[in-house]
């Protein structure tokens, strides 16, 4: 399926320069003099370079369809993070850094999709936001409330992240995986 240069988002596989990339980052830039632009950063999934390119809107690529499966994660052996297929409870191991920055949030028993290209998986993808608890979070300043500002939390994976003053340490909250943001509080 072509895409616009432009509706390129992080986490596409696209097909480029007769490689399969994974898009980690993306920056929409409108100079004063020209046309907007994305500038995207990705990494090839086949052979781990990485690459900075610019789309213009006028530019298409490729978004590669890849085959999907649920699988479960198990637990973490050494470089490897071993899965585990529901349907035949077949084990897979693969690398960590097929994950990223998202690997903090990798939880016991925890349920992943993982995308498939020819039967090899190439990517992991967790679920958008997960459960965590606050283990330590900053004392609020007085007259901070008045405004909507934020006070840093470490959440019980070791993430720091921003939260509401409100928010103290022992507080279960729910956290953007991709984002890395406060959602919202867990009732």
């Amino acid at each position: 399926m072509k895409i616009s240069g432009v509706d390129i988002r992080p986490g596409n596989i696209i097909e480029y320069e007769g490689g399969i990339w994974k898009v980690a980052k993306i920056q929409h830039t409108q100079p004063g003099k020209g046309g907007a632009y994305m500038q995207v950063e990705m990494k090839n999934l086949q052979d781990g370079r990485k690459t900075n390119v610019r789309f213009r809107s006028a530019d298409t690529v490729e978004k590669v369809r890849l085959d999907t499966k649920e699988f479960q994660y198990l637990y973490e052996d050494g470089e490897l993070l071993v899965f585990m297929d529901g349907d035949t409870y077949e084990q897979i191991n693969l690398e960590s850094d097929l994950l990223g920055d998202a690997k903090e949030f990798l939880q016991d028993g925890m349920q992943v999709t993982l995308e498939l290209w020819e039967e090899k998986p190439i990517s992991v993808a967790l679920p958008d936001q997960i459960e965590a608890e606050i283990v330590e979070a900053d004392a609020v300043v007085k007259g901070q409330t008045a405004s909507s500002s934020y006070k840093p939390a470490v959440l019980d994976n070791g993430v720091r992240v921003m939260v509401p003053p409100h928010i103290e340490a022992g507080t279960r909250v729910m956290v953007d995986v991709y984002e890395r943001t406060y959602v919202g509080k867990v009732s």
